[in-house]
């Protein structure tokens, strides 16, 4: 299985190899705690050592991840803890997915669906959210790419990277067509949690069997350093397959990870860390929204969730405009919309707290904005 780089990695990379940005109008996830936040509800007995615990992960993290989900009617069993969501949809695509298989996605999206797809040998097809409508992914559209080969359908809610998301009513017809064909609906979640404005849709491991519903702690609690994820699925065969597969990558979580994460979804301190977040975002969403309602050359639409969305730009390439961001003088990083297959747009994102700048970075966005010469 030859898998191939995208673009949003690829750019990643190298601007981890320049100099290091002074200021981030990109940032996607909350900022982050410190380790010192934990240390007075983490034993110091506690083993490093595996050995005794589950081969799907710390019992109790299993069931904090049922209860942040709403999922508390299924069985901690039909959770597996992974290295973050990233894994827990790679375990997935591995092993519900075969040459000559088709997958159904949305377009923009995140990337990894299309990277595996070609990697396994399956066909992607790609449906396109609806720009003049917010981004809107229609239902019926995703019924009419069904064909007799189509084995999965993956999706972002929040979509990543436009921050639009999925109602309940439309998750509910996704669902009925994943009842209706008997193929697997993968919802990644990672987002979940910080909507603005709207409810939290429901889990699709939720709505029907064929539901498979992946996350993590990374984006919403800026816990990416943990690399803690889950899926959870209502099958014990795609769970225990996807834990066969996993003894041959990662073979199995930290465990100081697994136990901090824990200690993370625990409902009170979930609930205050949520609303921190919401409280910092907000803000920072009001202020970029406000700024790009000030830009001639920039429109969008806000996203409903998470803390990341697209912005159309008028007559510039946006990966012209963030390389040109990135150099000096201006030493600021946004991601191009090219990395989604949106050459015409950037992607702003309002986390990391005031560590990332945010305001001076798009107060040299405008200048160079201003200064645009093509």
């Amino acid at each position: 299985m030859k898998v191939t780089i995208h673009k949003l990695f690829d750019y990643l990379l190298e601007s981890a190899a320049s100099d290091p940005p002074e200021c981030f109008i990109g940032f996607s996830l909350a900022r982050s705690p410190r380790l010192k936040d934990f240390l007075a509800d983490l034993d110091p007995e506690i083993s490093l050592d595996w050995n005794g615990v589950s081969f799907l992960g710390l019992p109790a993290l299993r069931q904090r991840v049922l209860e942040q989900a709403g999922l508390t009617a299924l069985s901690p069993d039909a959770v597996l803890i992974t290295a973050g969501a990233a894994e827990a949809n790679y375990l997935l695509f591995r092993q519900l997915l075969t040459a000559g298989d088709e997958i159904i996605t949305e377009a923009p999206g995140w990337p990894q669906a299309g990277v595996m797809a070609r990697a396994i040998g399956a066909t992607l097809r790609e449906v396109p959210r609806s720009e003049a409508d917010g981004w809107h992914l229609d239902p019926e559209a995703v019924a009419a790419a069904f064909t007799p080969r189509t084995r999965m359908i993956f999706l972002t809610n929040p979509n990543n990277p436009t921050g639009r998301l999925i109602p309940e009513t439309d998750l509910l017809a996704l669902a009925a067509l994943a009842d209706r064909h008997g193929i697997w609906l993968v919802v990644d979640e990672v987002y979940a949690g910080l909507e603005w404005g709207h409810p939290r849709p429901p889990s699709i491991a939720g709505l029907t069997p064929f539901g498979i519903t992946t996350g993590s702690v990374s984006k919403a609690l800026g816990l990416q350093g943990l690399r803690t994820g889950w899926m959870i699925c209502h099958s014990p065969e795609v769970i225990r397959d996807a834990m066969i597969l996993r003894e041959n990558s990662s073979e199995i979580m930290n465990s100081l990870g697994e136990h901090i994460a824990e200690i993370a979804l625990r409902p009170d301190r979930l609930a205050a860390a949520l609303e921190k977040a919401r409280t910092e975002g907000r803000a920072s969403l009001e202020k970029l929204s406000r700024f790009v309602a000030e830009q001639p050359r920039l429109e969008w639409h806000p996203p409903q969730a998470g803390l990341i969305g697209l912005a159309r730009l008028d007559g510039i390439d946006g990966e012209s405009l963030a390389r040109r961001l990135l150099a000096a003088p201006y030493r600021t990083f946004l991601l191009p919309g090219s990395a989604y297959g949106c050459p015409h747009h950037i992607r702003l994102g309002v986390g990391g707290g005031p560590e990332t700048r945010l305001g001076e970075g798009l107060a040299r966005l405008s200048t160079l904005l201003d200064a645009w010469s093509g």
